[in-house]
């Protein structure tokens, strides 16, 4: 049921990508003199354009994910990704999306920034998606699903069987968002890339990886949607000093393995401990690196653990979370100030 072709906007299938030499040249080893970019040519490490393909990067990880490098595409953050997948299916003023709230902020904002309608179905009271009131909601100008599993601000993972569902019986493409899936005992759907053809999924190096502050992306999806979104990609969006970094973390894999196996068991910890603060009225079970916490007064919390210079996320505007706290887990001693100050709370 599912077509690329039918859902992909005219004008990009139309569209003739910019290329650089940079694109159509793969180093053999030897040494070459570069002419073509009008760079400065005196070297300093930076003075060169960053390999617009990636290629270092996207092999390394095509080995870790057992993933072909055919099936990546890397982003300024996957905030560059997400807005890649709007602009290469959503007709602005035309197409719609759904999101699942209560859920990841960007998508909305991206759809407002894309001129795209957004109709949202709230999870269920168990933080699940509804699977028939989504299916209900899909018209023929519905080009996009957003899932976020595990989910944000919920800590919680989706069921699989009704992701299944969704990617059987919905025509247009399911976005499933992993930033947290390193903190999930559970199988990435990257797998079944080959199984969906309408599947993305899209991961990020700012959470397990540490790496927030290079801003790096990763879009895993059939070598056809790709294609797609490299063509309307800006030609350099992934500079060297990200890709270096990058490149460094990836084949640290024993240290960003123990990291998280610290922050998962950091996370039983504050669940243990929060359960019995008097506070606290409920803690949500969580696959992330973050718990959502129900408290007896969100707002006075809040303010509270400011003033103590504890800065948490506020949720409580967000549907189905009055009166939460998001509280991402931190090392041991983050960890232990913030217990501290909760049990001084009045």
């Amino acid at each position: 049921m599912f077509d690329l072709e039918k859902i992909t906007r005219a004008n990009v299938k139309r569209l003739k990508p910019y290329a650089s030499a940079r694109d159509e040249y793969v180093s053999n080893g030897d040494a070459m003199t570069f002419l073509d970019a009008n760079e400065n040519p005196f070297e300093n490490g930076l003075n060169r354009y960053p390999d617009p393909q990636q290629r270092e990067v996207k092999t390394a990880l095509s080995k870790q994910k057992n993933v072909s490098t055919d099936n990546i595409l890397l982003g300024n953050g996957s905030d560059e990704v997400l807005d890649l997948i709007f602009r290469a299916f959503c007709e602005p003023q035309i197409d719609n999306i759904i999101t699942l709230p209560p859920t990841y902020g960007m998508y909305k904002v991206l759809a407002e920034v894309n001129a795209v309608n957004n109709h949202e179905v709230l999870l269920s009271k168990d933080f699940q998606p509804d699977v028939s009131a989504i299916l209900a909601k899909v018209n023929d100008k519905t080009k996009l699903i957003f899932i976020c599993s595990p989910n944000n601000p919920t800590g919680n993972s989706f069921d699989q069987n009704r992701i299944a569902t969704l990617l059987d019986r919905f025509e247009g493409l399911v976005v499933i968002d992993e930033a947290y899936i390193d903190f999930y005992k559970g199988d990435s759907w990257l797998s079944l890339l080959t199984k969906y053809p309408n599947l993305i999924v899209t991961q990020t190096l700012s959470k397990a990886y540490g790496m927030a502050g290079i801003r790096l992306g990763v879009c895993y999806a059939s070598k056809a949607i790709i294609q797609i979104l490299q063509k309307i990609k800006p030609p350099y969006n992934v500079n060297e000093l990200t890709q270096q970094k990058a490149l460094e973390r990836i084949r640290k894999a024993a240290v960003v393995t123990a990291e998280i196996t610290e922050i998962i068991a950091q996370r039983k910890v504050l669940q243990h401990t929060l359960k019995a603060m008097t506070i606290v009225a409920k803690v949500y079970p969580s696959d992330a690196n973050f718990i959502l916490v129900k408290v007896d007064d969100a707002d006075k919390r809040y303010a509270q653990l400011l003033a103590l210079g504890i800065v948490v996320r506020n949720r409580s505007k967000q549907p189905l979370c009055d009166n939460t706290l998001r509280l991402t887990v931190g090392t041991a001693v983050e960890n232990k100030k913030l217990i501290k100050a909760l049990k001084s709370l009045q």
